[in-house]
């Protein structure tokens, strides 16, 4: 079966600063029309940075869109024209202040593809050497290190929620700890 569906209009709701809204109107397969509702971002990394005991470094930080404060792996939107792996070592100098000698790309995934087009990238970083955090003008972030297992062990008992973390966090168990 031909799950295709073909753009008849494109109307542009919302141009902004780190994603642009459209909404779609679409021919599907039997026929029909529909609209789609799209969300376009230009994509993002996260980092598991491991140190040589496999604590991984966190950031804790207020999400206005959830109204709460998160605890996270490091990560960022990508800038235009910008390569994964350098926004990857950007994005973990900036938050963490932390430099990276080894990195690993680990997989890349569509965040919500049922409404946004956002590709995440996940990279591991091992190696870390201490720099300065210098974080953007409108971010307020605390950086952490936590032990691997303890990391896990917050994922199920609620006290990590964020997808990217858990993926990553989960990925970095699985391979190091749980060999």
């Amino acid at each position: 079966m031909n799950f295709e569906e073909k753009t008849i209009q494109s109307k542009d709701i919302f141009k902004g600063r780190i994603i642009n809204v459209k909404v779609d109107t679409v021919s599907l397969p039997d026929g029909r029309e529909s609209t789609r509702e799209i969300v376009e971002h230009a994509g993002a990394v996260a980092i598991v940075a491991l140190d040589g005991e496999n604590n991984i470094r966190l950031v804790r930080q207020y999400r206005k869109p959830v109204e709460q404060v998160l605890l996270e792996i490091p990560a960022g939107t990508m800038e235009a024209g910008e390569e994964a792996l350098s926004c990857a070592q950007r994005e973990l100098a900036e938050e963490t202040g932390l430099q990276a000698a080894d990195w690993e790309r680990i997989l890349s995934y569509y965040s919500a593809p049922g409404f946004c087009n956002e590709e995440l990238h996940l990279y591991l970083a091992q190696d870390l050497t201490p720099g300065e955090c210098s974080p953007d003008n409108d971010e307020f972030l605390e950086s952490v290190s936590i032990p691997l297992p303890e990391a896990y062990r917050m994922i199920f008992t609620g006290q990590i929620i964020d997808g990217k973390s858990i993926i990553g966090i989960q990925h970095a168990f699985n391979r190091l700890v749980r060999k």
